[in-house]
């Protein structure tokens, strides 16, 4: 979805979409789009703020140099299409070449390792509704997700309207579980994924709070 808008035929996205073609100076971009360089400097400066667009040197000119800009790094790694492909084929190969609980053993190591890289917005000493709250906006932010917090009975619910990995969930559901892990890492809570892998997929995660006990073990194995 982000790699759509960024493409899309704004002038931000059409800026995006030539400076996917190498750096370009505001009067070059200007030139190919058809816009004034004061136009095209306004939306530079604001992609600049943004983190979608850095410096990158100068090019001679008659009188004086130029200055060039390009996309950063975090750009062309949103951008690119190849990341899907491999990593639908990544996990297709593990399927086939593992037994169903190893399988399911590498989703759930998966997800605890990239909720370390995450983050941490609280603590477990936070009331879980805050902390419930709060990993729902992570998600939303970070992944694209579109989860919403529902309170049943004095049980939370994080629910999907979509699912950022329906690609794979469908023909894959133990990948469901990396998720499930990532969630419950960041919630300090127990986390089951209760998601529907039909035609639209949307995730759901039943999260309720862990005993003491098990709050010490799973902090002992971070350790």
């Amino acid at each position: 979805m982000l790699r759509k808008q960024l493409l899309d035929s704004s002038s931000r996205g059409r800026l995006v979409a030539i400076l996917q073609r190498g750096p370009l100076t505001a009067d070059e971009m200007a030139s190919q789009l058809g816009l004034t360089a004061a136009a095209v400097r306004a939306h530079i400066t604001a992609m600049q703020r943004d983190g979608i667009v850095r410096r990158a040197g100068q090019r001679a000119g008659p009188t004086r140099p130029s200055q060039l800009f390009e996309l950063t790094a975090e750009m062309e790694q949103l951008l690119s299409g190849a990341y899907l492909p491999l990593l639908i084929e990544l996990v297709r190969q593990s399927a086939a070449r593992l037994a169903t609980k190893p399988f399911r053993d590498l989703m759930r190591s998966t997800g605890r390792a990239l909720a370390a890289t995450l983050p941490r917005t609280t603590g477990s000493d936070v009331p879980l509704a805050a902390r419930v709250t709060a990993v729902s906006a992570l998600l939303n932010e970070q992944f694209g997700s579109t989860m919403k917090v529902e309170k049943t009975n004095g049980h939370y619910t994080l629910q999907g309207h979509g699912c950022p990995l329906a690609a794979l969930t469908g023909k894959h559901p133990a990948v469901c579980l990396a998720i499930e892990r990532l969630i419950g890492e960041l919630l300090e809570a127990e986390v089951r994924e209760c998601c529907d892998r039909t035609e639209r997929p949307q995730c759901c995660f039943h999260v309720s709070e862990r005993s003491a006990s098990r709050r010490s073990a799973a902090r002992s194995m971070r350790a």
